[in-house]
């Protein structure tokens, strides 16, 4: 049943993707911001009052509804099962961006390419060269399809349709009261940045597997042992590494932004990242897809036949 509603909701994303400013994740983004000016005391514990408040009501309701359509129909459970994922996931919601930077490249129009990648950050990115772009487009790229599709897959596995509102949630809410501006605020953020950091400890680090497995898998498992830890941003360093030594090119490096020199950590041990990269780094998150599909697909039939 797991194995249908996924492939059902991965085609319904496909047909018709829903964008991250649609009125769920708008309407979720203001309730975070209302519990924060309504909770935050600048101690962490009403941060943790305040994660619970959002995510625990969230899930229950889920569960609730997949308990009593399951006992209703087997059918609308997994029609439940898709709508959750449909909402929870998505390459299409961040892919149409990765298109449009790798269309403007091949075509060397690089205003434009700066532009969108700009606006995909949310940081200004006209100092960037084409290999820049691409670099920092496949990091995103190779992060995003971790973020909205491999981890919230993951959680549904594991948990069924509650699993990836509480993944999503958790991600939302840690990125949110992160990027808060004020230092004396911090400490609001501090639950919600744990939370996330260990439930998405285990998914970090099957995507990380999958991309070894996908690609080249001896470069993968280097980077990922030797170069990961440094990246120091939760599981991104797991993925990135691993999705680096598996395409055989070097991400990370340092980055010229707003007049300063970003220096960040060295992660593969390839060749420079050319544009021909970006459609590889694309092929490498499907063939990771398909793997897990493939494993699903095993373990419903021995399910059924067995």
């Amino acid at each position: 049943m797991k194995f249908l509603a996924l492939v059902l909701a991965l085609l319904l994303e496909q047909a018709w993707p829903l964008r991250r400013g649609n009125p769920l994740y708008v309407a979720y983004d203001r309730c975070a911001d209302y519990l924060e000016r309504k909770f935050n005391g600048l101690q962490a514990s009403h941060g943790t009052i305040a994660w619970l408040v959002a995510v625990v009501p969230l899930a229950l309701v889920t569960m609730a509804i997949y308990a009593m359509l399951r006992e209703a129909h087997a059918l609308l459970a997994i029609a439940w099962s898709v709508a959750v994922l449909y909402v929870a996931m998505g390459f299409r919601r961040f892919s149409h961006r990765y298109t449009e930077i790798a269309q403007a490249l091949r075509e060397q129009d690089i205003a434009a390419a700066r532009d969108v990648l700009g606006r995909w950050r949310g940081v200004p990115a006209d100092e960037l060269n084409a290999a820049d772009i691409s670099r920092v487009a496949i990091e995103l790229g190779l992060l995003q399809a971790h973020r909205y599709v491999l981890g919230p897959i993951f959680w549904f596995v594991i948990l069924g349709p509650v699993g990836p509102v509480i993944y999503r949630a958790a991600d939302l809410l840690a990125s949110r009261w992160s990027n808060q501006g004020e230092p004396e605020k911090r400490a609001f953020a501090q639950f919600a940045e744990r939370a996330f950091f260990w439930i998405d400890w285990l998914p970090s680090r099957v995507t990380a597997a999958s991309f070894a497995i996908a690609g080249n898998f001896e470069d993968a498992a280097y980077c990922w042992r030797t170069q990961a830890a440094g990246w120091g941003r939760g599981a991104d360093g797991v993925v990135l590494a691993s999705g680096a030594g598996a395409l055989g090119i070097k991400l990370g490096g340092s980055l010229r932004e707003e007049g300063m020199l970003n220096q960040r950590p060295d992660l593969g041990i390839g060749d420079e990242v050319e544009v021909e990269d970006l459609r590889a780094a694309v092929g490498l998150t499907w063939r990771a897809l398909v793997l897990w599909l493939f494993l699903l697909l095993i373990v419903a039939l021995a399910r059924a036949f067995g």
